[in-house]
């Protein structure tokens, strides 16, 4: 095939992905970019989630758990969140079937009143998250729609990269700088808003439709993982007890659980205590050792008749046990938002997301100018 035939399969490629994935990616990557700051706007409107610390234990996670299932009878504890001495119990409730609860009850930890529940897929965030999703569409029809448009404007990406380069050599410098005067056209400067704007973007939005697919697609976080020379299971796994004590009282076990780890994990910034499904399964506790990141959380496992630590073959243990593979996998929610760079990391992940919201415009407008002269 000759290089103008090929630059033309491109460039046919590149406008009809744009065109069947523009109004997905928009709304995709403006809601990603609202998203970036969850965290820092929700503590403006959420001081319910902190108490005045007193000089006093915290109530046991037996008590949090008969609280819990008196507020919200029949529904499924996912965790228990202990933090700071000012900062109140999040009880985690989540069920996927038959129908999606996710709400959160906060509660003093000192003397066990409840303070407020939360709908965590309500209010403005929550509505963020769905379209971010799935396009305020049903889960099964919307959340396919977003994962294969993210794909395949991975794909309009480097489409993109070869039809900026220009023929020539002495033409880079138009296509790197805004050289605009008083008598440059709005087409012109569309063009310009598109190519040099996608030219900058392009590699932090690889970055962000690869971190992007790696959540949306299995078989893409499975290769990305054993490319990186991963040697574990990638999967959340969670180990049996050892064995099955039947005149041992779990309760008090898992009592004092939390307590010790506070003494073993000092500088830990909170501790969500995941209580067993059955008999058999084992107790998991994540350690978040820094605020607002994910990748470094120690996940540890204990027999619920021995409180015996248990090792699981998974990336999910001691982030000290992670290698090189393991950090980047877990490194990749924390990458995907930015809060790896802390708040530098997230203003340029908001930025970089915004300009991706910009180029389905200037694409379509780029487009229509050719064909509606």
């Amino acid at each position: 095939m000759k290089k103008n035939n090929l630059k033309k399969t491109i460039r046919q490629i590149h406008l009809w992905l744009g065109l069947s994935t523009g109004l997905v990616v928009f709304i995709v990557a403006i809601t990603g970019c609202l998203w970036v700051f969850k965290t820092e706007i929700e503590s403006f409107y959420s001081d319910f989630k902190t108490v005045n610390p007193i000089n006093k234990e915290y109530i046991t996670a037996s008590k949090v758990k008969e609280i819990a299932s008196k507020e919200n009878p029949n529904r499924t504890v996912h965790g228990v969140v202990f933090g700071q001495p000012d900062e109140a119990i999040e009880i985690i409730y989540y069920e996927a079937e038959p129908e999606l609860f996710y709400q959160s009850l906060f509660l003093n930890p000192y003397s066990g009143e409840v303070i407020q529940q939360i709908d965590n897929m309500g209010g403005f965030f929550g509505f963020i998250l769905k379209g971010h999703v799935r396009l305020w569409l049903p889960e099964a029809v919307g959340s396919i729609i977003v994962t294969y448009s993210v794909l395949l404007f991975f794909v309009l990406i480097i489409t993109g990269l070869i039809l900026w380069w220009p023929k020539k050599s002495k033409n880079l410098r138009q296509r790197i700088k805004f050289d605009w005067n008083n008598k440059t056209r709005w087409k012109r400067k569309n063009f310009d808003l598109h190519t040099v704007v996608g030219f900058y973007t392009s590699a932090l939005a690889i970055i962000l439709t690869f971190t992007g697919c790696v959540m949306a697609f299995g078989w893409f976080y499975y290769i990305t993982y054993k490319a990186l020379g991963g040697d574990k299971n990638p999967r959340f796994l969670m180990p049996n007890n050892e064995q099955i004590i039947s005149n041992v009282d779990t309760d008090e076990l898992r009592d004092i659980l939390i307590p010790t780890l506070k003494k073993e994990y000092k500088n830990a910034r909170n501790f969500e205590l995941h209580f067993p499904e059955n008999d058999s399964t084992s107790i998991l506790v994540e350690v978040c050792n820094s605020d607002g990141l994910h990748y470094d959380m120690d996940y540890l496992y204990f027999d619920q008749h021995t409180l015996k630590e248990l090792k699981p073959n998974s990336i999910y243990s001691k982030y000290k046990n992670a290698n090189f593979a393991d950090k980047v996998v877990r490194m990749n929610y924390d990458i995907h938002i930015g809060a790896i760079g802390g708040i530098v990391g997230k203003i340029i992940a908001f930025i970089a997301s915004l300009l991706c919201a910009s180029l389905p415009i200037t694409g379509f407008l780029l487009w229509w100018g050719r064909k509606y002269k």
